[in-house]
């Protein structure tokens, strides 16, 4: 199949529309998949209403001449030691100024002088009558790109740690600086990926939980992981993915692999490996996901366990994917899932965090414009977005380490998975981002399967729900809003980390900790912020509490089933980690 659709010659709307879209692809190139109508249309939104707000614009010179004088007062010393962060407090997340170098006085008082200055450009967005709040996240966004990129941190005279690197190697970091930027941009220039020095082999070093795939379709690979341990409970664990990025996020080194964690407490743990598309897949649609992907694997684990209820497990999109399917067998199948875990997946996407600020009706069009065109979302478009969300974490600092202090980072299993992303299909990427973000139908009731809608709350198994807390992709409060929409007992569990941090959190690694409350089906409801003050806090992984979740909702353990099943009604097709997850 072509990449692009056919024109037909005798249909002059289809090829005007044609010529639109690829002008569009086309300017997608430079813009990096953003839509210039809908940032042009935010920064208007923001201009005008700043112009019609005098009295805005003179609290906000006010502001700046404030900042002006305390900062000059700063500057003469009234203490016998330097008191650093006394104009603006370091925010946690912000790690561009940590370590003792950034508390001497001239380059603390620079670092204060920008955080000022940004503060106020984020003041400047914030409080103005009548400016949308989406235009107003869209312009403050856009500012704190461009502040990012003039921060103290990125140039050599105003970052201690690159003055430091220079004084212990006599200049050479420069030169290890430059050899890595060139090693980059001949990776780039030959079509490739940077190098991150953070490959590891998947089925050598990632993904090495021993199983077998007992089923294939054109869409997934279905993985049944090996027992370890001389009986299982009964009821086998089925885990959706993400289908943005390969599965083994999930099963990543043996130190840290959920699947490993699962298996060893006595669980039979099944994963869904997602092929990467290609054009071919152009028109397969979200509905052909959950088909050929979850619905595809519950029958397969039917066939293969016979008469037992299964333990759905969902994670980021796969656990939206879940949500939609659990609803539908919720309504015809309500004994098919024992219970239903969602690991930072959204399924109301009013307050889906900073993504929302590339998806509106502009933006949605320019995107399938943009896949349109090959018959998928790259992976480079999805890869910026990301970046873009977390600059100063993603981009900022590997500048900073590559090429000023001229080291590459240390080999790292999740940084080698989060560069191994996938592609995505035109219809389904369109599917998902019109009828959940834009739309929001399955929160509102207007998602249909087989024709007809389905509806969270007829959800009525027992759930098991984590969020964290600095989640830029699914943030907790949109996460927990499946307490109002489902009609079940809902274990919610909020865990320290970010999206992909917190959920891939060892037991044995003591950093972790979390907070953990449970609302049975006809508790009242509670917010957000009055859960935050109730739920007890716990140090350690989420990942104890979860097995104990399940076990409490399973049978008595019982003798483990062989692969493909005790009767071998699925004959196992290869090794995992099987094939699908090793297409490029």
């Amino acid at each position: 199949m072509d990449a692009a659709e056919p024109i037909a010659a005798h249909d002059p709307a289809a090829a005007v529309d044609a010529v639109d879209r690829s002008f569009h692809a086309a300017l997608a190139r430079f813009t990096g998949g953003l839509s210039p109508a809908a940032l042009a249309l935010a920064f208007a939104d923001w201009q005008l209403h700043l112009l019609a707000s005098p009295g805005k614009r003179a609290a906000l010179a006010g502001q700046a001449m404030q900042n002006a004088m305390q900062f000059v007062d700063a500057l003469v010393p009234r203490h016998a030691a330097f008191q650093p962060w006394s104009l603006i407090k370091l925010s946690e997340n912000d790690r561009r100024f940590t370590g003792s170098d950034w508390e001497l006085p001239s380059f603390n008082l620079l670092a204060q002088a920008f955080l000022l200055t940004e503060q106020w450009w984020h003041s400047t967005t914030t409080d103005i009558h009548g400016l949308a709040h989406s235009n107003a996240a869209i312009a403050d966004f856009v500012l704190r790109q461009c502040l990012d990129t003039v921060a103290p941190t990125n140039f050599t005279g105003s970052n201690p740690e690159v003055l430091r690197k220079i004084m212990e190697t006599g200049g050479g970091n420069f030169v290890s600086g430059l050899h890595n930027w060139i090693e980059d941009w001949q990776a780039l220039l030959a079509g490739g990926k940077l190098r991150s020095g953070q490959k590891f082999v998947v089925g050598k070093d990632v993904a090495v939980t021993p199983g077998k795939v007992v089923y294939r379709n054109e869409l997934i690979e279905l993985i049944q992981y090996s027992p370890t341990t001389q009986t299982v409970r009964p009821e086998p664990v089925l885990i959706v993915p993400a289908w943005i990025m390969k599965y083994y996020i999930l099963d990543l080194s043996p130190r840290n692999s959920l699947v490993r964690f699962l298996v060893e407490k006595g669980f039979t743990v099944f994963m869904i490996s997602w092929r990467n598309p290609t054009s071919d897949f152009r028109n397969y649609s979200l509905e052909d996901y959950r088909e050929l992907g979850v619905d595809a694997a519950i029958g397969a684990i039917n066939e293969i366990m016979p008469g037992q209820a299964i333990h759905a497990t969902g994670y980021c999109l796969g656990g939206t994917l879940l949500s939609i399917a659990a609803a539908r067998l919720g309504r015809d199948r309500p004994d098919c899932l024992r219970s239903v875990t969602l690991l930072a997946a959204q399924t109301d996407f009013t307050e889906a965090g900073e993504l929302t600020l590339f998806i509106n009706e502009s933006q949605v069009a320019f995107l399938e414009d943009l896949m349109w065109r090959r018959g998928f979302l790259g992976t480079a478009q999805m890869a910026g977005a990301f970046q873009m969300l977390r600059a100063n974490d993603l981009l900022w600092s590997r500048v900073i380490r590559d090429y000023l202090v001229g080291e590459r980072a240390a080999p790292n299993d999740l940084m080698s998975w989060n560069a191994d992303a996938t592609r995505m299909p035109y219809r389904m990427h369109s599917d998902y981002l019109r009828r959940l973000f834009l739309n929001n139908d399955l929160a509102e009731g207007r998602y249909q399967v087989d024709g007809k809608p389905v509806a969270l709350s007829d959800l009525h198994m027992p759930m098991f729900v984590v969020g964290t807390q600095r989640d830029h992709v699914a943030p907790w409060r949109s996460t927990y809003k499946i307490h109002f929409l489902a009609n079940a007992d809902i274990t919610y569990v909020l865990t320290s980390g970010g999206h992909n941090a917190g959920i891939v959190a060892p037991a044995a690694e003591e950093r972790h900790s979390y907070q953990l409350l449970t609302k049975n089906a006809n508790d009242p409801y509670i917010g957000p912020d009055e859960w935050i003050k109730r739920a007890p806090s716990h140090e350690g992984s989420w990942w104890n509490e979860w097995t104990r979740f399940l076990a409490s909702h399973s049978g008595q353990p019982v003798a483990p089933p062989g692969p493909g099943g005790s009767e071998q009604k699925g004959t196992p097709l290869s090794d995992a980690p099987g094939s699908y997850v090793l297409e490029p």
